[in-house]
């Protein structure tokens, strides 16, 4: 999993509630394993017309957002099924953070898993955010994780809470895979004396 310390980028608004898992990668797409090749799918159904063609209105197809690498959404950001394909689609598009003022336990949980910071904010906040993302390519903010620091195009700064924990994991870019392997030796001793105690078996 890539680290995530800081992150400067274009900022897309997305002024909707209730975005749920299934907006975000539709069923027909999760028929894959792969964590790869689904940023061509995110937020499908809003994102083109069912002859394939882009909806011009929808902002990430948008010339200012075509990048973006922040999403400013509404409340209960996804909700829905517990598809892990979200956060995937997200990152596989090149969302690295996500700014709403809630969101679903299970995808909030999801993200860190997969190197996408939530950020929960008060709604006044993610307002000023959502009216500094409206600025399309120069909507550039700045997510410090290490200050726990949000900078708008304007300089001004918003503080944001998260757990230490799973900041540490985001710092260091550990996934449950590289949390485990950080006890890679202990494992090893320990199945090495098994082997040696139980050698009947």
């Amino acid at each position: 999993m890539d680290k995530f310390t800081s992150l400067t980028g274009v900022a897309a608004p997305l002024p909707m509630i209730n975005v749920d898992t299934d907006m975000i990668i539709p069923k027909q797409f999760l028929k894959t394993i792969k964590r790869t090749g689904l940023g061509q799918n995110l937020f499908d159904e809003m994102r083109f017309t069912p002859d394939g063609d882009e909806k011009p209105d929808f902002v990430l197809n948008k010339p200012a957002y075509r990048n973006a690498q922040i999403l400013v959404a509404g409340d209960n950001f996804g909700c829905g099924s517990s598809r892990e394909h979200a956060p995937w689609a997200l990152l596989d598009f090149g969302i690295r953070c996500v700014i709403a003022t809630s969101f679903a336990d299970i995808f909030y949980n999801n993200c860190f898993k997969n190197g996408i910071l939530p950020i929960v904010l008060p709604p006044e906040d993610v307002e000023k955010l959502m009216d500094d993302a409206n600025r399309g390519a120069n909507a550039m903010v700045t997510v410090d994780l290490e200050t726990q620091e949000i900078k708008g195009p304007d300089g001004g700064t918003i503080s944001f809470d998260i757990d230490p924990f799973r900041k540490h994991c985001l710092l260091e870019g550990l996934d449950d895979i590289g949390l485990t392997m950080q006890k890679a030796d202990a494992i090893d001793s320990y199945e090495a004396r098994q082997a040696d105690n139980h050698s009947w078996q």
